[in-house]
């Protein structure tokens, strides 16, 4: 790679140092051979040069466009007509890519070679991966990416939203194969009516996110050549009519719509390979001639009113993706029986398995059959209130229930090859069988792994540290577990030395700990080798009060550690590899020390804090406590260049008062500072922004809320405490033994009451001013707030009289 430096530093310049431009040609470049020749054909792309490029399009994109096959390139050019507004996930744009026939091949191998497509997108750097899910299974595209694939789809391709007035004249000058519209807010009277689309006979593929206007007698009929329809939040119960008139259809998403029904003779529409029904919650029927869809690959009746399904369904043998089967029982027969011919199913969803009564009818299932599996979600009725207790009425549920449930669970062994399973609201006492040691074998291919809502599991399965795959586990609301021993780790820790076991957890780079709201208790001692790789942990409203030694001892690879609410938890100490911290709500959180690679450290309302130390590499630090009336002291302790403070108005007040205030002093050494407090209800909107080195102050508190706030904090430590320096009677006539002390505080409020009355009555004296000694604290303060009293209310009151008397 030394030897293609000069080169790519060139590539680098022609791309403007742009980052999105030299990030793409990466993309690129890493799909070529590493040898200076293919480097320097890209070097000498006459397209560096093009003209007819618009200025604010890189040319960088459009060296990489040029490279991409011609399969791709439809593909790329697609995904910028999605909808920004929505997240489509991978599964969603292969089946669009599929429908649109953009993907060639056998009908076995069109979801592999479009999550091939897409993963080359990802690898070209043309889509990002959004972070808030696992494995790449949702994407962003760049702006400037999405602009120019815009740019070169425009004429086959309209992507409009509702804030553009012209919408409708250009769907009437031009026509479009592809249409795309996104409309942000409630329905208002300015946006698009379906029928100015009437025009578009030549659609095939129609996107609409958002509000539309559908008026009865609206229709489809005009979109003969369609073959994806995706539309969502609209009233589509006007168009089902005319849904069946499009013959070409093999895409068809109405999610979230008011729909009620789908055609009963939805068999004509024999082309259709995806069928979204996501969120309509008003449907409760499949159309029995659906079984009949013999090319029927992904149905999603996700949060629907759907409970049944047709007898037949185990007709559809072509399904690959299949969410939200429902599990019922009719008499002695029960719907789990339908999926058992579907093999070629790579996704799956069951819900409902509580209804399953008997473990015979879920092994009818042949879920271990299913090899081409790699998802499985198993679903259960919710169990779990919102605070991770569970559900008053279902506290005593039967021993009877439990044991069914354990029982169907563990006849839904999963094929080897499965890579991704999620278990949610199970309620047996214990997890499946195929989850403990003995058994895990099973589960060899196992990457993903996520157990939501456990409403009555005491333990978790001991089997789990073997997994080879592992890289993720999340275990979130398991309310009966109060203790992770040491099986957890070890399946045989009593039967083994520990320096005969391997590691555990050899693969694991993510692991959260969520809503275990009982949890007192992890043992983890320093012999116990495991979580070599991981990277990742969260620790969320649980009652630990101690990290165990062997996390910090072993997980040398971790770089993010994130705790939330653990409110017993009071020192966190010696991990050795965290580069980012976040603590949110640890009420008795104390101490943080000996992170020495610690970099971010981000601190929400964790109001014990006391302590930070051994943090030499800190760069940027966060705080945030709307109660906080003065900067921790601890601050003075650690140089980080950037400190984020989000405080309550009279500390920012403090801050903004610069040398004249203490508050100035603990942040002064930091290279940069911003602070922010809200006011009016209005979030960040007064600030405090300063930079030491070259110096410069900003702020938009006015001179006045300084001026004030600086009197407030002189008389802030006699409003926090009273020092007692005499004591006195309580009233005229009260006993020698009711006596109250006679302290600053009260010296302070007499001292504001008497000295306007004395210098509104002497004045041919200074008697007002002998009262205090000028180097008493409380003076100024008590001039000031004196001043002020009289100004407000006393000599108001005054020149109220003198007015009065004079008529």
């Amino acid at each position: 790679m030394e030897l293609l430096k000069d080169i790519g530093m060139e590539i680098i310049e022609k791309c403007d140092c742009l980052p999105l431009a030299v990030k793409v040609m990466g993309g690129l470049l890493r799909q070529k051979r590493t040898c200076r020749g293919d480097w320097e054909n890209f070097r000498k792309d006459s397209i560096w040069s093009v003209s007819q490029m618009p200025e604010e399009l890189n040319n960088a994109i459009y060296l990489s466009y040029e490279d991409l096959s011609p399969s791709l390139k439809p593909c790329f050019l697609h995904y910028s007509l999605l909808p920004k507004s929505r997240v489509f996930f991978d599964f969603e744009i292969v089946g669009m890519w599929i429908s649109e026939g953009f993907i060639h091949g056998t009908s076995s191998d069109l979801e592999k070679m479009g999550k091939e497509y897409y993963d080359e997108l990802i690898q070209r750097n043309l889509i990002e991966p959004n972070m808030r899910y696992a494995d790449q299974c949702a994407c962003d595209m760049h702006d400037l990416v999405r602009s120019f694939a815009q740019y070169m789809a425009r004429n086959e391709a309209l992507v409009a939203q509702n804030k553009e007035i012209d919408i409708a004249d250009k769907l009437k000058s031009k026509k479009f194969f592809r249409f795309s519209l996104e409309t942000r807010g409630s329905e208002s009277d300015d946006e698009l009516e379906w029928h100015s689309l009437q025009t578009q006979t030549s659609l095939r593929t129609l996107l609409s996110v958002g509000h539309i206007k559908i008026k009865p007698g609206d229709s489809l009929l005009a979109f003969s050549k369609l073959r994806t329809l995706h539309v969502e939040d609209v009233n589509f119960d006007a168009l089902v009519e005319s849904l069946n008139q499009l013959k070409h259809l093999r895409y068809l998403s109405i999610e979230g719509t008011n729909t009620s029904r789908l055609p009963e003779n939805i068999s004509k529409m024999k082309f259709l390979h995806y069928i979204s029904l996501l969120g309509c919650n008003r449907l409760v029927n499949l159309p029995n001639s659906i079984v009949t869809l013999q090319h029927l690959r992904f149905l999603n009746i996700v949060k629907t009113g759907i409970s049944s399904i047709p007898k037949g369904f185990h007709g559809l043998t072509n399904l690959r993706i299949l969410y939200g089967f429902p599990a019922y029982m009719d008499n002695d027969w029960c719907s789990l029986e339908e999926l058992g011919p579907l093999f070629h199913l790579t996704r799956l969803y069951i819900s409902g398995l509580e209804n399953v009564s008997s473990s015979s009818f879920a092994t009818k299932a042949r879920i271990g059959e299913k090899v081409r599996l790699s998802y499985l979600l198993l679903d259960c009725t919710n169990r779990i209130g919102h605070e991770g207790q569970l559900v008053k009425y279902e506290e005593g549920i039967h021993e009877k229930q439990q044991l069914e449930i354990e029982e169907v669970f563990n006849e839904l062994c999963p094929p080897s090859g499965l890579e991704n399973l999620a278990i949610r609201w199970y309620f047996g006492h214990r997890l499946p069988r195929w989850m403990m040691s003995k058994a895990v074998v099973v589960l060899g291919s196992l990457r993903i792994l996520t157990m939501d809502n456990l409403a009555c599991c005491t333990e978790l399965p001991n089997g789990l540290c073997q997994l080879p795959c592992l890289e993720l586990l999340q275990i979130d609301h398991a309310p009966a577990i109060k203790r992770v021993g040491p099986e957890f780790l070890q399946p045989n820790h009593h039967w083994h030395n520990h320096s005969q076991v391997g590691v555990s957890f050899p693969r694991l780079s993510t692991l959260n700990f969520i809503r275990l709201v009982e949890w007192e208790e992890w043992e983890w001692k320093e012999q116990v080798k495991a979580l070599p790789i991981m990277e990742k942990l969260t620790l969320e409203k649980c009652k630990l009060r101690c990290v165990p030694p062997g996390l910090a001892f072993h997980a040398r690879a971790l770089k993010k550690l994130h705790i939330y609410d653990v409110k017993l938890l009071s020192s966190l100490e010696n991990f050795t590899s965290v580069v980012q911290l976040e603590l949110f709500r640890n009420a008795n959180l104390e101490r943080i020390s000996n992170l020495p690679k610690l970099q971010k450290l981000v601190i929400v309302r964790c109001p014990k804090m006391k302590v930070l130390a051994g943090l030499p590499a800190l760069q940027r630090l966060t705080l945030e406590d709307y109660d906080m009336e003065t900067v921790p002291r601890y601050l003075q302790g650690v140089k980080p260049r950037h400190l984020l403070l989000h405080c309550r108005l009279s500390l920012l007040t403090s801050i903004a008062a610069r040398k004249s205030c203490p508050e100035w002093e603990k942040t002064r050494h930091i290279q940069q500072v911003k602070a922010y407090a809200n006011d009016a209800g209005i979030l960040r909107k007064l600030y405090v922004l300063y930079t030491r080195d070259p110096f410069c102050f900003e702020t938009n508190i006015s001179h006045y809320a300084i001026a004030k706030g600086r009197i407030a904090r002189a008389w802030f430590p006699y409003s926090k405490t009273c020092p007692i320096e005499d004591e006195c009677l309580v009233g005229r006539r009260a006993s020698v033994g009711k006596r109250r002390p006679l302290c600053l505080r009260f010296r302070c409020n007499a001292y504001r009451h008497l000295v306007p009355w004395l210098r509104q009555v002497c004045l041919h004296c200074s008697e007002a001013d002998d009262i205090a000694s000028s180097s008493d604290q409380w003076t100024e303060a008590a001039g000031y707030q004196a001043g002020w009293y009289y100004e407000t209310r006393y000599g108001r009151l005054q020149r109220q009289q003198e007015t009065s008397s004079r008529v």
